[in-house]
This record gives C-alpha cells, sequence and structure tokens, in this order.
C-alpha cells in the first residue's frame, strides 16, 4: 500500500502479472450548510479468495462463485 494508492497485479485476462494502481476516493459531502467538515477517504476493493478446481475436489462449500470471462 502506498499513501494514496494500492498497488496491484492482475491474475487474469489477457494483461496478467501488469501491475496496476487503485486509487483512493475523497467524498465529502454536497450540503454547504453542515456546521463542520468531513471528509471520507475510501478504496473500492473487495476482499475475495479464490481456490483453483483442482483443489476444490472433495470439499463441501456451502457458497460458491463462478467467474467466466
Amino acid at each position: 500500500m502506498h499513501q494514496h494508492s494500492i498497488e496491484a497485479s492482475l491474475i487474469s485476462s489477457s494483461l496478467i502479472g501488469r501491475r496496476v494502481l487503485i486509487p483512493r476516493i475523497k467524498l465529502a459531502p454536497s450540503d454547504p450548510n453542515l456546521p463542520f467538515t468531513l471528509e471520507r477517504t475510501q478504496s473500492s476493493v473487495r476482499l475475495s479468495y479464490a481456490m483453483t478446481i483442482n483443489k476444490s475436489q472433495g470439499q463441501t462449500l456451502e457458497k460458491v462463485g463462478l467467474f467466466l470471462p
């Protein structure tokens, strides 16, 4: 993690291995009448796990997602 972004490597598509930066996004309320300054910073990432078909054989899983590019 950098101070203003997250560095990641792509693991799918034709750009496998390419390094990308995911910027942090600053959000502020649009109401100028608030008596205080409010600023929220967030990164648009989602926690995920991956497992190959070979490793998953013989396991019982409650939920499974499938990514088909």
